[in-house]
């Protein structure tokens, strides 16, 4: 397995008496495509805010290619190459999407028309190269969640943090997207997602971790995780898991 290209350790945040992120710790290998799934609730986009700096922990530390980064400002970190997507997408909406890319570009890029150049590269590895004209706000929401990916993506991340960037779209608009976060990773992007949609999970990627109450409670390859009777027990409940393996045994449903 490759280097951790990201790692965190015993990270904790509290609001007022609520304890969101409970001494978590992970890492994130180089080159891997990695999922963070749990319920509801379960402190997910709050980790992703420590990670990536926009917010800072209150103990606990973020390593990322081997330098401490804890609380940096998020702007910095995506110079180095660290970059998230939003579960709620804001585009610019007034502004058409090959313009909406090039912003993301111009992280690196201060020549304009380099940077059109680029969003128009990326636009193409996300299925947006035929709406490069189009103001984002007459974007479906299929295409919506696209532009963002392709936000992130123009900013040549290292390390992208994607916050359910499968949400609200249907099966078939799903299916359509698998495709594209998996030729982001096959491009050497190093992916961590957090994600609800368990056909991509099981698809996609190569480890998980489980997040509960702030807390994780499992790891493991997605068929593992799937199993884990404490996973079973955050999502449906407890005591679900022994009424599942009741049923299992003498061939009756719940």
């Amino acid at each position: 397995m490759n280097e951790p290209l990201l790692r965190i350790q015993d990270l904790s945040k509290s609001f007022g008496g609520l304890k969101a992120v409970q001494n978590v710790s992970l890492h994130v290998p180089a080159g891997s495509l990695t999922a963070l799934i749990g319920p509801n609730g379960a402190g997910k986009t709050t980790l992703f805010a420590l990670m990536s700096g926009f917010l800072k922990p209150d103990s606990g530390t973020v390593q990322f290619d081997g330098q401490d980064i804890t609380g940096r400002a998020p702007h910095l970190n995506a110079r180095q190459g660290m970059t998230r997507t939003f579960q709620i997408v804001q585009p610019f909406a007034a502004q058409t999407v090959r313009d909406n890319i090039a912003v993301g570009v111009h992280l690196h890029v201060k020549d304009r028309r380099s940077a059109l150049s680029q969003a128009e590269a990326v636009a193409e590895r996300v299925g947006l190269a035929a709406q490069l004209d189009k103001p984002a706000s007459e974007l479906t929401v299929a295409g919506r969640k696209r532009l963002e990916l392709a936000r992130a993506l123009a900013t040549q991340p290292r390390l992208l943090l994607l916050d359910e960037v499968l949400a609200g779209l249907n099966p078939q608009e799903i299916a359509e997207m698998i495709p594209v976060v998996q030729g982001i990773a096959n491009s050497g992007v190093t992916v961590l997602m957090i994600e609800h949609v368990m056909q991509a999970v099981m698809h996609l990627a190569q480890h998980v971790w489980v997040l509960a109450q702030g807390q994780l409670i499992a790891q493991g390859t997605p068929a593992e995780v799937t199993t884990d009777e404490k996973v079973v027990e955050a999502y449906l409940g407890h005591g679900t898991a022994a009424r599942l393996r009741a049923a299992a045994q003498t061939g009756v449903a719940t």
